[in-house]
């Protein structure tokens, strides 16, 4: 099932009992996906699945620093909100590589490349997505890109 569909059925759940808190989330998510149609019909194409959970990662970035900082504001029941809604919203990612395994595909491919410094970081980047794609945290890649890179 494509996570649109997703989308619309877990909602409907939602809807039918009663999680208020869940039904929000879900709709945001859907007027955030309809904003990112939108941008993709001006340009010609549609959305694919990856680009939706891309989408859903800088929905879960968005929200973490917002919930960080309500927490330096004095604002623990907003974080909570926001923490809700980021757990919600990671119920349609794809499983994450455990660290040793990101570890481990990360240094295959400098091999693979013959990467020896930080210029080579965009071609492993691009290795990686092309063997991982969703599934590929870019965020943490990067890191442990840089930090072999730079050993």
């Amino acid at each position: 099932m494509s996570l649109r569909a997703r989308f619309m059925e877990d909602l409907k759940a939602a809807m039918k009992a009663g999680q208020s808190g869940r039904v929000g989330t879900l709709r945001m998510v859907n007027a955030r996906l309809k904003d990112v149609d939108i941008g993709a019909r001006a340009k010609g194409g549609e959305v694919a699945e990856d680009e939706i959970v891309s989408m859903l990662r800088g929905m879960i970035k968005s929200r973490t620093e917002s919930a960080a900082m309500y927490r330096q504001g004095g604002r623990p029941e907003l974080a909570e909100k926001e923490e809700a809604e980021i757990e919600t919203i990671r119920g349609y990612l794809p499983a994450e590589l455990d660290a040793a395994t990101l570890e481990a595909a990360t240094r295959e491919a400098i091999a693979e490349l013959g990467a020896a410094s930080m210029k080579d970081m965009g071609r492993v980047m691009a290795a990686l997505k092309a063997r991982f794609g969703a599934a590929l945290d870019a965020g943490r890649a990067s890191a442990t890109v840089k930090t072999l890179l730079s050993a």
